[in-house]
């Protein structure tokens, strides 16, 4: 029988939730078998509660599933909750406890990461600070910044509003904030679509540093809502405010949270492209009007509807109620696209192959530092393949190719 280790029970009960598992899960993965005397579910909470020893074997086990440190479970007790800088969610109690979990196991995984990258790029003799980060204040306005952001990009707004389509402005976008030596991953799960967190629970999370600036966007968010996502975290970064964003619904009251919507809406929106509301003459525009014009202003610069709508009720077009009408419209509209798409999928059906589905998740900018880092024997497979997020015998074939653009 493996020797039992002295843990306290408590540090495994809060490592599985803080994990977003329920105990079922857990003991399935745990690889625990029922028994006449005990189910699976019955064992874990038995350890749990410190009434069934536990063995290194399953600590470790633990460990890797619960994506902790195996040091973390030699604690006197549980620690305090995960840091994810500044929360600036605004809706209280979108979130399950679950997501909520999964969200904190996902920004201590991008932490790792960036962290791992930061010392790579530290040990290369041609890094050298961003001095865009965090040069930026609150004060300067929201114009000033998105002004700012706009010369360090390079993107003109006749690019913006010449793109394809929303999702080539998002690839036009993210190209130039990787350019500028900002990485921009696309993630909205621990690697399986079981561990999704919902666009309710966050959009979006910024790591605002000087050597290796980190932005995540939720993929599981509607495709034309990333353009404004991407620019609020940048703005994030300009002013040096690492944390997690929620939704847009309307005007938060958190003032860090609503100068970067500010900001984001000045960047992808700038005065020209408002005219046309303007033009129309009405001092307050009634929920159809303002949906017919949004969805106008929406398709010419390749944004989202609830871009514009932000904007109509900053500039007071649109009442606090009409715009709390359209979003609440728009988020059912995307739900419901989604669901429809889930349904017409053949049973049989496979999508993109793993390495390309992988490629557009991380973006260029970090393949591309992840291969130069190999290159100069700065990183390890094995550290290459934990920023990466991949098994190291698959960082090779990852980074054979370079992702093609959107």
């Amino acid at each position: 029988m493996a020797r039992a280790v002295q843990i306290n029970p408590r540090v495994l009960s809060w490592a599985r939730e803080t994990a977003g598992f329920a105990p079922e899960e857990a003991a399935a993965k745990l690889g625990l078998k029922s028994t006449a005397k005990a189910t699976a579910v019955e064992k874990l909470l038995q350890a749990e509660s410190g009434e069934r020893p536990i063995g290194q074997g399953m600590l470790e086990k633990a460990a890797a599933i619960y994506r902790r440190p195996l040091v973390t479970f030699y604690l006197p007790q549980p620690p305090t909750r995960g840091e994810r800088g500044e929360d600036f969610r605004t809706i209280a109690g979108a979130a399950s406890p679950r997501e909520d979990a999964i969200l904190d196991a996902l920004i201590r995984d991008i932490r790792t990461r960036q962290q791992l990258l930061r010392e790579a790029l530290i040990e290369d003799e041609d890094t050298t600070p961003l001095d865009f980060v965090a040069s930026c204040r609150v004060a300067d306005g929201a114009k000033a910044v998105a002004s700012r952001i706009r010369k360090t990009l390079g993107v003109t707004t006749a690019e913006q509003r010449g793109a394809r389509d929303p999702a080539a402005l998002f690839s036009l976008l993210r190209t130039a904030a990787e350019r500028a030596g900002i990485f921009v991953l696309l993630l909205g799960d621990l690697g399986s679509h079981h561990s999704d967190i919902s666009e309710e629970t966050f959009r979006g999370f910024a790591l605002a540093d000087d050597v290796a600036p980190f932005v995540v966007i939720n993929d599981n968010d509607a495709t034309p809502a990333r353009s404004f996502t991407l620019m609020h975290e940048l703005a994030h970064i300009w002013i040096g405010a690492t944390g997690v964003s929620g939704p847009l619904r309307g005007a938060p009251a958190n003032i860090v949270e609503r100068f970067c919507n500010e900001v984001a809406g000045e960047f992808l929106l700038p005065p020209e492209a408002l005219k046309p509301i303007a033009a129309a003459g009405a001092a307050s525009f009634d929920l159809d009007s303002a949906l017919s014009l949004t969805d106008d202003v929406a398709r010419i610069w390749n944004v989202s509807q609830g871009v514009v709508t932000y904007r109509l009720l900053l500039n007071g077009w649109i009442s606090n109620q009409v715009a709390t009408a359209m979003f609440r419209a728009f988020a059912d509209r995307w739900r419901a696209e989604r669901q429809r798409a889930r349904e017409a999928r053949e049973p049989d059906e496979t999508g993109p192959g793993y390495y390309i589905v992988r490629r557009s998740r991380l973006g260029a900018g970090l393949m591309d530092a992840v291969r130069r880092a190999l290159q100069g024997e700065i990183l390890t497979h094995t550290k290459a393949a934990r920023i990466l997020g991949v098994a190291p015998t698959a960082v090779d074939q990852l980074l054979r190719e370079r992702p093609r653009a959107a």
